[in-house]
């Protein structure tokens, strides 16, 4: 009874809207995209690469501490740190939406380039977006709340999904535009209108009310340390554009060089084993210039320290390094299986032979119920088996469930099989999200919340993101069975690490 009397008190109903906010502009970037592009011309390898741009959702946690630790002049003082820096962020994810709906995909490689920028930057802005309503949740409210919390977020979140999945595309369909007819301005409009729908988030950070924390005072620091964290962060990410740019025609090379000499039997690995190395590389890079600037140039080691190697270090120091490199590779490992088979579900789907209004109303629609209803199922489990065992479920599950789309891949465009495939694939991916969203949100330390809780969700999806911009040319070369095969055994090492980890934590 107490837990219904939560449901309908007002931060609950703040949270689900923040929630709906927050799972609208992921699917702008990933499915309703893709679709869109297909129907554009674009190649299939160039549509699975645009996930990438949603990299920022695996990086955020390199500018959490600067959205932790900077005040916004003038808003901050009307809105509070949190609110208004969920303000202009909402506000830019609907100017990158607005960017995107400005540009028609099928006018050639400069337009390819100019969406693809317009999506980074939703990406960027969108990432930013879930930094402070992941602090501000964890912040707002005592911890029996955050189961609440997090499974009403969670329900938000899918349904912003499904505005923009399902209504996206009922949208694109309803203006004219098909897979054999494509019609640029039907898109437009369907993004524009996905701009307009972002203002439910706009209304609920302005009726929100700001965290009453008393680790604010901690965390301030005078003008000249926040210039100069945000410079650091500037130079780092410039350093970290130019190497990545400059290292681009070696790693292309050594690509050629090693597809050459395995006679291309090899190349969907190679990619992306180059791509990890490159982004890594720069990544490093990135980090090297900006320590040696910071202790020589802007003598901002300490505040440097203090800002991104201390909230790491805290993890490390309350759980010893065995079990925290644990956890960090169940964490980076965890979502593999159903992130990677996302990316190319739409498109598998499509080229099945089901039309836009089948795929919305069964997996934009439909689907994403069931996954409210996995998620629901998977917290009430998780407070009678605990957290660890559920884990495991979902883990089983997620991968278990990829067999059926090669079942599908086989009977072909069968309206009932794909609604069971929809079924199985939802109900395991929000059983276990939602264990999962607590498993992390247990791990996070109070005084370090959007930094740490950052780091976690970008490990989260960093490496299953990078292997699903190459899905596309692994369909092309091994077609659709064997990659869903792939995605189940990759599944297999998340549950001997959640195994371990069972063992290892209380």
């Amino acid at each position: 009874m107490d837990s219904l009397a939560h449901l309908f008190h007002k931060r609950s109903l703040i949270m689900l809207l923040l929630g709906f906010s927050a799972g609208v502009p992921i699917l702008l970037i990933f499915s309703s995209l893709s679709l869109w592009l297909n129907e554009a011309g674009v190649e299939k390898s160039a549509v699975t690469m645009f996930s990438w741009a949603a990299l920022g959702y695996s990086f955020k946690f390199v500018w959490a501490p600067l959205i932790d630790q900077l005040p916004l002049p003038w808003l901050r003082q009307r809105l509070g740190r949190r609110r208004s820096w969920l303000l202009v962020s909402q506000a830019m994810v609907m100017i990158a939406i607005l960017l995107m709906a400005s540009t028609n995909p099928a006018d050639g490689e400069a337009a390819l380039v100019q969406m693809a920028l317009a999506a980074v930057l939703l990406g960027f802005s969108s990432a930013t977006q879930d930094i402070v309503i992941d602090a501000y949740r964890i912040e707002c409210a005592p911890p029996e709340w955050q189961g609440i919390l997090s499974s009403l977020y969670v329900a938000g979140y899918r349904i912003g999904m499904i505005v923009a999945g399902a209504g996206a595309l009922f949208l694109a369909s309803y203006y004219g535009s098909q897979l054999n007819s494509y019609e640029y301005s039907a898109w437009a409009t369907t993004y524009s209108i996905m701009a307009g729908v972002m203002l439910i988030g706009v209304i609920a950070t302005c009726v929100a009310t700001e965290p009453e924390i008393t680790r604010e005072a901690q965390h301030e620091r005078d003008v000249l340390d926040n210039l100069k964290l945000l410079g650091l962060f500037l130079i780092s990410v410039v350093s970290f554009i130019l190497f990545y740019r400059e290292i681009g025609p070696l790693v292309a090379f050594i690509k050629a060089s090693l597809s050459q000499s395995s006679g291309g039997a090899f190349d969907p690995v190679i990619a992306v084993v180059m791509a990890a190395l490159r982004l890594l590389s720069s990544l490093g890079v990135a980090l090297v210039v900006g320590g040696l600037i910071a202790k020589y140039l802007m003598r901002a080691e300490k505040t440097a320290h203090d800002t991104w190697i201390l909230p790491v270090k805290d993890i490390f120091e309350r759980y010893g390094a065995s079990v925290a490199w644990l956890l960090l590779c169940l964490i980076g490992l965890y979502r593999i299986s159903d992130i990677v088979l996302g990316v190319t579900s739409n498109l598998f789907y499509q080229d099945l032979g089901f039309t836009k209004a089948e795929i919305a109303t069964a997996v934009k629609t439909y689907g994403v119920v069931i996954s409210i209803a996995g998620g629901f199922m998977g917290g009430l489990i998780a407070t009678r088996i605990g957290v660890m065992t559920t884990l495991l479920w979902g883990a089983i599950l997620s991968a278990g469930t990829n067999l059926l789309f090669v079942a599908l891949a086989q009977i072909g465009a069968d309206i009932n099989m794909m609604y069971l495939v929809v079924s199985a694939d939802n109900l395991a991916a929000g059983f276990a999200t939602a264990a999962f969203i607590a498993f992390l949100s247990s791990l996070t330390n109070i005084s370090f919340t959007a930094v740490q809780y950052a780091v976690f969700s970008s490990i989260m999806t960093l490496f299953p993101k990078m292997l699903g911009g190459y899905s596309g040319g692994i369909v092309e070369s091994l077609g659709y069975s064997w990659f869903f095969i792939i995605t189940t055994l990759l599944g297999l090492p998340v549950i001997l690490l959640c195994l371990l980890a069972a063992r290892r934590l209380d």
